[in-house]
């Protein structure tokens, strides 16, 4: 008992030593680490490094996060990626290339410079480029872009506000899209057919000004920074303190520190006393007293989190009306990793379906995900939440009632009495959903949701076949300007795991991630079979994606399945090369959810076929087939 006593004084008198003995260290100040991508500009304040982990406090502006891929990459919200050529500190300037048209022969721009409420605005050095894409009419006499039209429709790009007066562009062409390049990348009396691919390679500068959280900061001779525990800004100050928003007035932190320092002794010595005592009865309390706070922290993690991020807009259940809704769960349909789901129905006969979670199972966190992410969204392609419970250990979530089930029997039908199959055209309406679901999730609301566990069994579909993402417990909510985020571990489903998911190797994991699991979807509604086969002895002879190269070459007229028609065929070919890119190895080759939705409804004709894939699923002894442990930056 001595000894143990004696271990518990230890670190309890090392803590007042340096506690109080701080108060007095005022060398210290904040400093802000260079660091560089592979051939890249030095990053340094404002901007910062995200790649991986970034640590709990960093200096920097939060929005100025910069990622090494194939080059320094800089993501404007909502999920657009640029190079960044250079930083020009000296004159708060910068210069990026679109990451979606750099260095092809003939880009076609796909957006504008999304700068939002970013301390950031275009250079007197940039102008802007309007393209008009697939227009049916269009004055005589115009040179079009070639290379970027489309059957008898043609497309054109002008110098803006110079476009023919007195016609109606917007109204007879398909798309227009004004993009930014430096001015003196065209040329006056040239020809801006053969200039405009250069001068988007060349690329165009922003300037940035003092965030506005910062000029406080900033004027005090702090430097701004911001604490992703905290989740707010901080102003690091000469002296070694760290303030909310200024650092005048820092005489005072010198007392301040030594108040805490003497504050923190009190506590260390009273938990001296309180080790001693409890090291007398600590084989005996020891493992109730841990599980009692361990389970009463969790509930009250939960219970914060709401409160944090309410008010929620759905109800809230007692435990006693999720039994009466359930008629005591009677009627059960489904059983996940999470929980298990009962159908049930509303005071005004409403049918919904209950999922129950299990009270023993992780740290809370499927059921905040469940009910925060879901709760911020409104998407006809995602599940409905009605409400929630949330009583002691008792945990449960009310959803709409899909009443044709989930896609995954649908797609491993072996009763077509009982489930007639899917025609072609219904296929390619729910990927097309499904994908509009997640770009949605990925860029469309207020916080960017990446979901981790896209696959069959998560799609529902309603009385009229319309999908719905459902099952968000493996999500994470991350703010729109972090693109890379940082996890702990593998979570997801196998055969549906994106490489970097597992493997950090391959590169960062982002929204692209759940793009991987999309495309093993829907070629797993193509091939109307499982991609991974689990009593396979060799997964490399059952990699479906491999199946698909090493069975149907996808360039040629693929009859797929006999008797089908010429559209169904192109529907089916579609399917597989939007799959086929969505599963690329390296993140930074696949599409966006954006631009999966364009493929889908474009030709087959303007579509690519991607490489084959260079790597296999992991097998499931490498993986778990679902994990938690996680933090979002």
């Amino acid at each position: 008992m001595f000894k143990f006593a004696f271990l518990c004084f230890v670190p309890s008198l090392f803590l007042l030593f340096t506690t109080t003995s701080s108060s007095h260290n005022t060398s210290f100040s904040k400093t802000c680490p260079t660091n560089h991508c592979s051939n890249g500009p030095n990053i340094s304040y404002p901007f910062w490094l995200s790649q991986g982990s970034p640590p709990d406090e960093y200096c920097g502006y939060s929005e100025f996060g910069l990622i090494c891929d194939s080059g320094t990459i800089f993501n404007l919200p909502p999920g657009l990626y640029y190079y960044v050529k250079y930083i020009d500190h000296a004159n708060h300037s910068l210069k990026l290339v679109d990451y979606d048209t750099a260095n092809q022969a003939c880009p076609r721009a796909l957006h504008k410079v999304p700068l939002g409420n970013l301390p950031l605005f275009h250079s007197p050095l940039n102008l802007n480029l309007s393209f008009y894409y697939n227009c049916s009419h269009y004055p005589s006499g115009l040179s079009s872009i070639e290379c970027l039209s489309s059957g008898s429709n043609e497309s054109f790009v002008f110098m803006m506000g110079e476009e023919t007066k007195g016609f109606d562009w917007s109204g007879n062409c398909e798309a227009n899209v004004v993009v930014t390049v430096m001015k003196d990348q065209i040329t006056s009396d040239g020809d801006l057919i053969k200039e405009f691919a250069g001068a988007m390679n060349e690329g165009f500068v922003l300037e940035w000004k003092t965030a506005e959280k910062c000029v406080e900061c900033e004027a005090s001779n702090g430097v701004c920074g911001f604490s992703n525990t905290k989740q707010e800004v901080l102003c690091f100050c000469k002296d070694g303190s760290t303030r909310s928003n200024s650092c005048e007035g820092g005489s005072s932190a010198g007392l301040s520190k030594f108040v805490i320092g003497l504050i923190a002794g009190g506590i260390g010595f009273g938990a001296l006393l309180i080790c001693i005592l409890l090291c007398c009865f600590r084989r005996r309390l020891a493992p109730t007293v841990s599980k009692f706070w361990r389970s009463k922290k969790i509930d009250q993690d939960i219970e914060a989190f709401i409160r944090n991020n309410g008010p929620l807009p759905i109800k809230r259940y007692s435990y006693s009306e999720i039994k009466k809704m359930t008629n005591y769960f009677e009627s059960k349909l489904g059983q996940g990793g999470y929980g298990v789901v009962y159908k049930g129905n509303l005071s005004n006969n409403s049918p919904v379906a209950v999922k129950v979670l299990n009270g023993s199972k992780g740290n809370g966190e499927e059921f905040i995900n469940e009910v925060i992410s879901i709760s911020r969204t409104s998407h006809v392609n995602i599940v409905n939440l009605l409400g929630f419970c949330l009583e002691d250990k008792k945990k449960a979530i009310v959803y709409d009632f899909m009443t044709n089930g989930s896609l995954e029997k649908f797609i491993l039908n072996k009763n077509f009495e009982t489930n007639p199959p899917l025609s072609w055209e219904r296929l390619h309406h729910i990927a097309e959903g499904i994908a509009k679901g997640l770009e949605y999730l990925h860029r469309g609301c207020s916080t960017r949701i990446l979901h981790f566990d896209i696959k069959p069994s998560n799609i529902l579909l309603d009385k009229n076949f319309c999908p719905k993402i459902s099952d968000f417990g493996m999500a994470k909510l991350c703010s729109e300007t972090n693109s890379i985020i940082s996890m702990y571990g593998a979570r997801g489903t196998i055969g549906y795991i994106a490489p970097e998911v597992w493997n950090r190797n391959f590169g960062g994991v982002s929204y692209k991630s759940d793009v991987y699991s999309y495309g093993m979807m829907i070629l797993e509604m193509v091939g109307g079979r499982k991609n991974i086969s689990i009593e396979a002895s060799d997964s490399s002879e059952t990699y479906f994606p491999h199946w698909i190269y090493k069975h149907v070459e996808v360039g040629s007229n693929v009859a797929w399945h006999e008797g089908m028609t010429t559209e169904e065929n192109e529907i089916c070919k579609k399917m597989i090369i939007v799959g086929l890119w969505c599963i690329q190895t390296i993140p930074s080759d696949r599409p966006s959810m954006s631009r999966v939705v364009e493929m889908l409804k474009g030709s087959i004709d303007q579509l690519q076929i991607p490489p084959k894939p260079f790597i296999f699923t992991p097998i499931k002894t490498q993986v778990d087939t679902c994990t938690t442990s996680s933090s979002c930056d």
